[in-house]
């Protein structure tokens, strides 16, 4: 018989992970709990590298990862390696990622893969504040289930909301839902199709709009659905995919791309 008190005395991963640069200067370093910071010496622009040591999320679990950026600095962050939530029985596991860019800065976050198991339950807020000139490439893939296992997920809670504000005011706003209601409707559901791997790129910069052609043109992944759109300062891109691995090769090739072919983060890398 199930014991909800069993699951309130279960140990629960609570990790914190924050970092501060002024120019190329790095001026704060925080790690608390389950989260670590990585910071691998790279020529150019710093790579910022989350890690977290809990191997996963599961009920109740929490994440929060946060980047500050002032003087014009400019980085790249990402995670050590792709996100796993588990099976939760309870309250969901909470992420929080929360980046500020100053004047004349620059991010790019670049997370790998969130890997959703069937009866997992997530919830996620990123908010990303951008100074009035500065600007951002963001991304999240999701990926439900690995087909390589033989994986299917029948019951699933995911929300997942991003917002991209400049100057205080929002650009880019999409709240996301996911659950078994949608799940019910059949591996051809209206959201998806066959497809069980999906991922945004949201470009957001003065001009970024004038980047939808060179996004075009790298959408050559077999096996891949993908389509770009640029408007006020945007590019957006949407994917679809039947599994991670099509969909991580054409998220290789749209960062080049949109990063005017600069290599890939170093975990990235193939």
């Amino acid at each position: 018989m199930f014991d909800a008190t069993a699951i309130r005395k279960m140990q629960r991963s609570h990790g914190e992970g924050a970092v501060a640069f002024d120019g190329a200067r790095l001026t704060g370093l925080r790690q608390k709990g389950s989260a670590k910071v990585l910071l691998p010496r790279v020529r150019g622009v710093p790579e910022i590298v989350f890690l977290n040591t809990s191997g996963g999320l599961t009920a109740g679990d929490t994440l929060d990862y946060r980047v500050a950026l002032e003087g014009g600095a400019r980085a790249v962050a990402t995670t050590q390696a792709a996100e796993r939530a588990y099976r939760a029985e309870g309250a969901p596991a909470r992420v929080t990622v929360h980046h500020r860019v100053g004047p004349g800065g620059w991010l790019e976050w670049l997370p790998q893969e969130t890997i959703l198991f069937d009866h997992s339950a997530l919830a996620r807020e990123t908010t990303i504040e951008l100074a009035a000139d500065a600007g951002v490439l963001m991304l999240e893939a999701v990926i439900l289930g690995r087909a390589a296992m033989g994986e299917t997920v029948q019951e699933l809670q995911f929300s997942d909301h991003r917002t991209i504000l400049r100057a205080g005011k929002p650009v880019f706003f999409e709240p996301f839902q996911h659950n078994s209601n949608i799940l019910e409707k059949g591996p051809r559901n209206a959201l998806f199709g066959p497809h069980r791997a999906f991922a945004t790129l949201v470009l957001c910069a003065p001009g970024a709009e004038d980047a939808v052609g060179a996004a075009h043109a790298a959408l050559t992944e077999p096996g891949v659905e993908g389509a770009a759109s640029g408007f006020d300062g945007k590019c957006v891109i949407r994917l679809l995919a039947a599994d991670g691995w099509p969909l991580r090769r054409q998220i290789l090739q749209l960062m080049g791309a949109l990063r005017r072919g600069a290599a890939p983060p170093r975990v990235w890398q193939l």
